[in-house]
C-alpha cells in the first residue's frame, strides 16, 4: 500500500515538468513571432518615414517652374522663421522638414543674411546650400547692347532687367543733358537721346534710376567721341548731330564693319549730289521691321524719316551707333559709287550708275 502511493506520488510529479516543458515549447516561438513582428513594422514605419523624409527634403515644390524670385533673410533670424518665410513663400513643401535638415546637418548657425535668388525647382538641400553659402544676389547687374540697338530696344533690355526703378528712360530727352555733355549741344531741344546712348557692356546698380542710367551711357560716349574726333568733325564745317545721323543709318546698311566706309562714301555722294538716301534702314526704322530691302508698298509711307520720299538726312539718329560706323561718317571712303545693295547671299555690291545698279538687281536679287 504504502509503495503504491509512493510510485502513484512519483508520478504525478514526474508529471509536472512534462506539462511545464510543453507550454515553454509552445510560448518560445509565439515571442519570436512577435518579436520578429514588431521589428519588421518598426523597420516598415522607419523606412516608410526615411521615404517621406526623402520625399519631402527632396522633392521641389514645381520643378518646371524655372523663373527666380527674390527671397531675403534679414541679418538676426532663426531658423524657424527662415522656414516659415520658405514655406510662405511657397518655396518649400514643409517648414517642419527644413527644419529637420537644417538641424540634422546642423547648419543652423551657418544661415547668412543677404539677397537671395531662389525658385520653386530648387529642392531643401540646394535652398540651404544656397543660403548658408551666402550666394547672394549680387545688387549690379551687367547688360549688353549691340551696336545699332535702337532707344526702344535697349529700354526693352533694361525693363527685362527691373531698370530703371522709376521707369521713365523712355521720356528722357537731349535738352536735360545739353549742359552737361557738350556733344549734345547743336541737337534740336526736347529731342531724345536716340543716337547717343551709346552701345557696349554695362553694369548698373538695380536701384539705379533713370538718369543714373543715360550718364553711364553719355559717359562712355563722351569717352569714345575722343576730341581728335570731334576735331575732325568741326574741320570738315559739320555737325556732330548730322554725323551721328549719318552714322546710325551706316550702322544699320552696313553687312560689316569692312563695308562702313564705302556705305558711308555713296551716302555721302549722294547728300553732295542733292539726291535721295533711298536708306531701307530708315524705312525699317519708320516700320518697325527689319527688312532687308523694303517693300514697295513701304517707300510710300509719308514720314520726315522715309529717305526716299524726302532728300537729305532725316530728322535724327535710327538707332545708336558703334565707333566704327561714326568713325565712318566722319571719313566716308572717296569713291564714285552711288548705289549698293545686299544680295541674298554674298558682299555688299556697289555700283556707280542707276543702270548698272539695276543690272545688279536683277543678276543679285531674283
Amino acid at each position: 500500500m504504502e509503495n503504491k502511493l509512493n510510485n502513484l506520488s512519483n508520478e504525478q510529479i514526474s508529471g509536472r515538468p512534462r506539462r511545464v516543458t510543453n507550454e515553454a515549447s509552445f510560448t518560445r516561438p509565439r515571442r519570436l513571432i512577435l518579436f520578429f513582428s514588431a521589428a519588421a513594422l518598426v523597420i516598415f514605419l522607419a523606412a516608410g518615414t526615411l521615404a517621406y523624409a526623402y520625399y519631402e527634403l527632396h522633392t521641389p515644390v514645381n520643378k518646371n517652374n524655372i523663373k527666380a524670385v527674390e527671397f531675403v533673410v534679414t541679418k538676426g533670424q532663426g531658423v524657424k522663421e527662415i522656414a516659415w518665410q520658405l514655406a510662405d513663400a511657397k518655396l518649400i513643401r514643409s517648414a517642419w522638414w527644413f527644419k529637420v535638415y537644417v538641424w540634422y546637418k546642423n547648419q543652423g548657425s551657418a544661415m547668412q543674411a543677404g539677397k537671395y535668388a531662389l525658385g520653386q525647382n530648387f529642392n531643401v538641400p540646394q535652398i540651404t546650400e544656397v543660403i548658408t553659402g551666402g550666394k547672394v544676389v549680387l545688387n549690379e547687374v551687367k547688360i549688353t547692347f549691340p551696336e545699332g540697338f535702337s532707344n526702344k530696344q535697349i529700354i526693352t533690355r533694361l525693363s527685362e532687367q527691373g531698370l530703371p526703378q522709376n521707369g521713365e528712360l523712355d521720356g528722357e530727352n537731349v535738352d536735360d543733358y545739353q549742359v552737361q555733355y557738350k556733344f549734345l549741344s547743336d541737337a534740336p531741344a526736347e529731342v531724345s537721346l536716340e543716337g547717343f546712348l551709346f552701345p557696349d557692356t554695362y553694369i548698373f546698380d538695380r536701384d539705379d534710376k533713370s538718369s543714373a542710367i543715360i550718364k553711364k551711357f553719355l559717359d562712355n560716349f563722351d569717352k569714345k567721341l575722343t576730341p581728335d574726333l570731334r576735331e575732325q568733325i568741326s574741320r570738315q564745317g559739320k555737325k556732330i548731330y548730322d554725323i551721328i545721323i549719318l552714322a546710325s543709318i551706316v550702322q544699320q546698311e552696313a553687312i560689316g564693319e569692312e563695308d562702313m566706309p564705302l556705305v558711308s562714301g555713296v551716302f555721302a555722294n549722294r547728300l553732295r549730289l542733292g539726291m535721295a538716301l533711298e536708306s531701307d534702314a530708315t524705312i525699317n526704322y519708320v516700320t518697325g521691321k527689319k527688312d532687308r530691302q523694303a517693300l514697295y508698298g513701304d517707300l510710300k509711307i509719308k514720314s520726315p524719316y522715309n529717305t526716299y520720299l524726302n532728300r537729305g538726312l532725316p530728322p535724327g539718329p535710327i538707332s545708336n551707333p558703334g565707333i566704327m560706323a561714326i568713325k565712318a561718317a566722319i571719313f566716308p571712303a572717296t569713291t564714285d559709287y552711288l548705289y549698293f545693295l545686299h544680295p541674298l547671299d554674298g558682299p555688299t555690291v556697289f555700283s556707280k550708275t542707276l543702270s548698272e545698279h539695276n543690272q545688279n538687281k536683277a543678276k543679285y536679287l531674283k
